[in-house]
């Protein structure tokens, strides 16, 4: 570029300066670095206007560059997420029939009834699901024995939780207990963060050797002595 063509590069920048324009703003009609652009305007002085526009873009723009910066950070931690969870998988390997077996008494451990009829409560659907095929194949409960209970928070539909729950356990409705229903309270401060949509579900069937087998599963796992499952 020539030096007539550099002068008017300068008056054009000093002009949209004079507007009120960011450096940034300007190097982008005008063909220079921002270090140029700065000395060329540096003893433009800007109106009160001007320089409140410029504080807005600047902190927009930062807030945007932290909200991306944020997102990005997100994206990263939930690749790291499917990577872990993908070994995981692997490292597990396909579960055998004694696994299964050891796998239901450690759930029942934690979640179990251990006094009165036997039960197990729980709000993830996948452990109700591997605990009423477990009760099936290990504890040999038949279909007609078993029961369900919900605990769903006031608001929430308990009708269409109902439903939800028959089919994935296959219980029927009618072998439902009553659903009890939460109160939200509404005098706490305290902010409920897990909302469970169909609420916490409880399968349950009376049967007390059943109870008392499982039970003495449990004491067997502590002491370390499990009997085979064949």
């Amino acid at each position: 570029m020539g030096y007539v063509g550099k002068l008017e590069e300068k008056f054009k920048a000093q002009e949209l300066r004079k507007r009120g324009l960011s450096y940034r703003e300007i190097i982008l009609q005008v063909s220079v670095s921002k270090g140029t652009v700065s000395e060329w305007c540096k003893d433009i002085v800007l109106t009160k206007t001007q320089k409140n526009r410029l504080l807005k873009n600047k902190m927009y723009g930062q807030r945007i560059g932290s909200q991306v910066a944020a997102e990005n950070k997100r994206q990263k931690r939930l690749l790291r997420t499917i990577k872990i969870f993908e070994e995981s998988k692997n490292e597990l390997g396909e579960l055998k029939k004694r696994d299964r077996f050891l796998a239901g008494i450690a759930f029942y451990a934690g979640e179990g009834n251990k006094a009165g009829s036997a039960g197990f409560t729980n709000s993830d659907p996948k452990i109700i699901k591997f605990m009423m095929k477990w009760f099936k194949e290990f504890c040999k409960v038949p279909k007609a024995r078993f029961r369900g209970a919900i605990w769903i928070h006031e608001g929430l539909d308990a009708e269409k939780s109902k439903e939800y729950w028959s089919k994935l356990t296959g219980i029927s409705m009618n072998q439902f207990h009553k659903t009890y229903i939460a109160k939200n309270k509404t005098d706490s401060r305290k902010i409920r963060k897990n909302i469970h949509k169909y609420g916490v579900f409880a399968i349950r069937f009376s049967d007390s050797d059943k109870q008392r087998r499982i039970m003495g599963w449990i004491s067997a796992l502590v002491g370390g002595k499990i009997p085979s499952v064949h």
